[in-house]
Order: C-alpha cells, then structure tokens, then sequence
C-alpha cells in the first residue's frame, strides 16, 4: 500500500490533469505496490475537494461490469465512480470536446432511485423496489491517464474514467420493461457505430447496482432517493471529436442523443 502523502500526490496529479487538461502517466507504471485500496482513496481525496468547492454528489457509475472487460483488467468484480452534479451534459446544450482530454461514450440503461437502497445486505430485489424508474443514459467518459493506457488502478483513481453523463426524456418504470433484454443501437454522425443489450452488463444491469450498493457501504456510502445510478455499458466506447452528433436508440426505451462542439 501507498503512504497518505503518495496518496496525496497522486491525487494532486490527477486533478491537475483534470484541470490543465494535460494527461499523466499511468500510476501502476510508477508505483507497483498501489492496490484497489489505495486507488479508492486517491479517487475520494478529489472526490472531497470537490465537494469542498461547492459540487454535489447526485449519483454513482458502475465500470468494467461486462465479462469482456473484467477478463481485460485481470479482475472479477467491476469497480465505481462518483457522479456530481457539475458533470452532467444535456441533449440540448452541444458539450465542448475541448473540456476533455480523450473523450468517449457508452450507451447505459440509466437508474434513477425512488428510495434509499440498503448497505452492505442490498439484493437485486430491494435494487428493483428502490428503482422508480429506467432512463435512456449516455455516459462521457475520459482518462486523465496518457492514451488511455490504463490498469484497474489507474482508472479507479481517476473516478473510474468518469466525466459526465446525459439522460434522454423518457422513463419506464422496472415492471414494464425486461432490464436483461433492451437493445441498444448507438449512431455517430448518422451512422450505426455500436450495438448492444443491456443484459451486456452481468448478466443483468440490476446486479451491477446491487453490487454498488453493497461496495460503497464498505465506503461509509450509502444510494439514496433521487440518485442516478449508471451500470455499465451495453456496447463498447467509442472516440468522440469536435463536430460528433451522437444518438443512442433503446428499445422500449426511448432515445438519448449528446452532441459535441
């Protein structure tokens, strides 16, 4: 494990990056002995900062929730990030690229919670009471880490390669659609890039927020009512640039669509 003041350094690093939109090298290249431990903690010394400076947290993001990607990172559970409020993007509102560094976006099935879910004992049932509704979600993500070659630590570390999120219009309560079986077709520019199912993310997205719920209890966390909760990805990243429309179709679910200037 790392010293507090590595910790610390760390976390200065990744904020900088944040900032100056300069990107670092991976820290698993420099500190091999950095564990999931200390990764969480580097991610919530800026999670703190930023809240300090008057951000909210109003939700959480699931990542590595697809066997694929597990099997890539070399582990066997997903790991999380935080949502705040000032990372949200809107369909109406086209989103600077320049604000990013390597900028991307994954077509999700968005939760947003009617209730507080239970801690270290949540299941998927008290997940599917909780949830008052699903949302058609593209999450923007990014890494403050150098081309995005990182490892399991790295993106823990950098909020899990979390940057912002969208929400399309639409809401469809839990008993009116199948969460395993949604299929997902993601356009850019007008074209087909990607295509998925929501049962992509375990098997069933409502054990990745299960799993969440039991995780960041560990953490003194706890979901509550009103949050949004993103489950992983039903299909894979793709780049975005200056100029990129994207448009993300659901079915039974509506649409989402995010625009970059």
């Amino acid at each position: 494990m790392l010293s507090d003041a590595v910790r610390i350094q760390l976390a200065d690093e990744l904020e900088v990056a944040e900032r100056d939109r300069v990107a670092i090298d991976p820290l698993v290249s420099r500190y091999s002995e950095i564990d999931v431990v200390d990764s969480y903690e580097i991610q919530l010394i800026n999670i703190r900062r930023k809240l300090d400076g008057g951000a909210k947290v109003i939700g959480h993001k699931v990542g590595l929730s697809s066997l694929a990607m597990q099997q890539m990172m070399g582990v066997d559970e997903p790991d999380y990030g935080h949502l705040l409020d000032n990372m949200e993007v809107f369909e109406d509102k086209p989103v600077e690229a320049g604000r990013y560094l390597f900028p991307r976006v994954e077509v999700e099935v968005g939760f947003v919670l009617g209730a507080d879910l239970p801690g270290e004992d949540c299941t998927e049932a008290d997940v599917l009471a909780a949830t008052v509704a699903y949302a058609p979600a593209i999450e923007l993500i990014d890494s403050r880490i150098k081309d995005w070659k990182i490892g399991l630590c790295d993106t823990i570390s950098d909020n899990a390669s979390s940057a912002g999120w969208v929400l399309g219009p639409e809401r469809v309560a839990p008993g009116d659609i199948d969460i395993k079986a949604i299929d997902a077709v993601l356009t850019k520019n007008g074209a087909v890039v990607a295509e998925g199912r929501s049962d992509a993310v375990l098997g069933d997205p409502v054990i990745a927020v299960a799993w969440l719920a039991r995780k960041v209890a560990s953490f003194g966390v706890r979901l509550k009512a009103g949050d949004i909760v993103l489950p992983g990805s039903c299909t894979r990243a793709i780049d975005a640039h200056p100029g990129d429309s994207f448009h993300a179709e659901f079915a039974g679910l509506g649409s989402v669509r995010l625009r970059f200037s």
